[in-house]
């Protein structure tokens, strides 16, 4: 075990004993569900976690959330002048969004 580790490892069991672990929300309940995770680093999901606790929301969630909104508009939709408004909608939203996430990356450089 490395030495920072054992020292996590160390101020977890000094918490417990403490009773700073016990009554928090959540507790004795499974990890929640997050599968738009598994694709971020572990810290960026922290901060990203950090900022929706807060009520903040990153340019780069706002816009993946209005992508997914007008993606399934579209594929609701059968009227071909309705699609061809989205589809343009979509390839707009699909720039800003990666370049907002450039930007993030370039920022954590």
């Amino acid at each position: 075990m490395s030495r920072w580790a054992r020292l996590t490892e160390q101020q977890i069991r000094k918490a417990e004993a403490e009773g700073k672990l016990t009554g928090l929300a959540g507790e004795g309940k499974p990890l929640p569900d997050r599968p738009g995770d598994a694709m971020l680093d572990a810290g960026e999901a922290v901060g990203f976690r950090m900022m929706a606790e807060a009520g903040a929301l990153p340019e780069e969630l706002r816009l993946k959330a209005q992508l997914d909104a007008v993606r399934a508009a579209w594929q609701a939709t059968e009227e071909p002048a309705k699609k061809k408004r989205l589809m343009a909608q979509l390839a707009d939203l699909q720039m800003r969004h990666e370049i907002a996430r450039d930007a993030r990356r370039k920022f954590l450089r």
